[in-house]
């Protein structure tokens, strides 16, 4: 594969198309750990559009003014006031849009690699800047990357004012703009009075926090794809009390049930047979729950640990559906909390798939409105930078989601090719979960490993069945 040879064309700020009506949002419990953390940085791969660079960057800056005014916070900066909390001032600031080049790269030959090519790195703004930094640069960039036949469109957002599902929520709004629509989809919700919403402060060293892990580590970077049917497969040996059949017919009553709810076609029968379908469902590990469980055995094997070693699989759930009251959906901001899964490297490796899957299964089952108001109480008691990164060598960090509507992203010439993400947050044990692109669940995992380790995950049989 060529050079990638990114150079830089432009930079230019953009702003909100209207002045923001909202003047300050405080940052909460779920929103100053990730302080520390480097900003998000995701993109889309997309064909050639039809119409000349000229009038696609018009469009794009246009477009991203006009979301902006519906997502002030991100037009922002941040602020510490004397009492030492941090605000993110909606002060209509303004996003860096950045205009790239690499007209030598074909989006096949940068798909084509079996591990992911760094040129991806190149198509992001901000690399390796902490979220303390927005106090002073930009809490959002676009880059803008034209390549030989086709774009990618590189998206870096503060990750201490937004976590995953607030961040697509603004990239799908982006793209949503740009096709056309007058009136968008998913309104975001910028209230405060929240469990979140605390008076605890957690205090900076003068020039804010440094990385809590080495970005300078060897690593290999690849995505694993895993289509339906081995999701499946995975799914049933995980529960080994079901048949596959009866999985299917779980799924099935799942779509059904759906149907039934859109029509509002409710019956004796179908009340009663939702009952039992609801009373079951928390017994049941989920699809991915399997496949968390068999990445965690077999990256487990791969690293040749010590039998007696502790791991530790930890998983970012959203918050949002676990309290009680329920968050808005579209809350905007950090709403979620990290659930760690601990167990010897002997216990995973001498159990069957479906020993840790279930121990993972029951800590998510386990995360209620309670479990959250107790992390809350916790941190208020002790607050603190969230500790990223691999320390003891025997970690995972499953991060994203395959449940993020990435495809989704259509800015009005087709469906993503591809959704990559750049250098940010990527230590040895970083995963992210994508949806496939094939949609009908299948999922993407992007797998971030020390070389070894990766060379042992490729040649673990158990693992590299499942893979596409």
């Amino acid at each position: 594969m060529p050079s990638s040879s990114v150079s830089i064309v432009s930079k230019t700020t953009v702003f909100p198309q209207h002045k923001s009506t909202i003047k300050s949002l405080k940052l909460s419990v779920s929103d100053l750990p990730m302080l520390s953390c480097q900003y998000i940085q995701k993109g889309v791969l997309l064909s050639q559009p039809p119409l000349p660079i000229d009038s696609l960057l018009s469009l794009l800056k246009l477009s991203l003014a006009k979301t902006l005014f519906h997502f002030p916070a991100l037009a922002g900066r941040l602020s510490t006031d004397t009492a030492g909390h941090v605000h993110i001032l909606c002060n209509d600031a303004g996003v860096e849009f950045i205009h790239a080049r690499a007209k030598r790269l074909l989006v096949d030959d940068i798909l084509a690699p079996v591990d992911v090519p760094s040129c991806f790195k190149e198509f992001f703004a901000f690399d390796k800047t902490l979220s303390y930094a927005g106090h002073k640069k930009p809490l959002a960039a676009v880059q803008v990357t034209e390549l030989g036949d086709g774009f990618f469109v590189g998206l870096t957002v503060n990750h201490a004012v937004t976590d995953g599902t607030s961040f697509w929520n603004f990239f799908n709004t982006f793209a949503e703009i740009c096709k056309g629509v007058k009136k968008i989809s998913k309104t975001p919700d910028f209230s405060r009075d929240t469990v979140f919403n605390s008076t605890a402060v957690l205090r900076f060293p003068a020039g804010g926090p440094s990385a809590t892990f080495s970005s300078d580590e060897p690593l290999r970077e690849r995505i694993f794809h895993f289509s339906r049917e081995s999701i499946l497969k995975l799914k049933l040996k995980a529960n080994r009390k079901l048949t596959h059949s009866e999985i299917l017919g779980k799924q099935s009553n799942d779509c059904w049930r759906s149907v039934i709810e859109i029509n509002g076609v409710t019956n004796g029968k179908t009340t009663d047979l939702f009952k039992n379908w609801k009373l079951n469902r928390t017994d049941e590990i989920s699809s991915f729950q399997s496949l968390s469980a068999q990445l965690w055995r077999s990256v487990t094997r791969a690293r040749k640990l010590e039998s007696a070693k502790k791991t530790t699989f930890r998983m970012a759930v959203n918050c949002r559906h676990r309290l009680e009251p329920r968050l808005e959906p579209l809350y905007f901001g950090n709403a979620i909390q990290s659930i760690p899964t601990v167990a010897s490297a002997g216990e995973i490796l001498s159990r069957d798939l479906h020993w840790s899957a279930d121990l993972l299964h029951q800590n998510v089952v386990a995360h209620d409105d309670a479990t959250v108001r107790r992390g809350v109480k916790d941190w208020e008691s002790n607050p603190r930078l969230f500790p990223l990164g691999n320390s003891d060598g025997a970690s995972i960090t499953m991060g994203s989601s395959p449940r993020f509507p990435m495809y989704d992203n259509d800015f009005g010439w087709g469906r993503p090719v591809a959704v990559r993400s750049g250098r940010a947050n990527k230590f040895d044990g970083k995963i992210s979960a994508f949806p496939g692109r094939d949609g009908g669940g299948s999922v993407d995992l992007e797998v971030v490993l020390a070389p070894g380790t990766m060379a042992g995950l490729e040649n673990d049989v158990e693992f590299m069945q499942y893979v596409s």
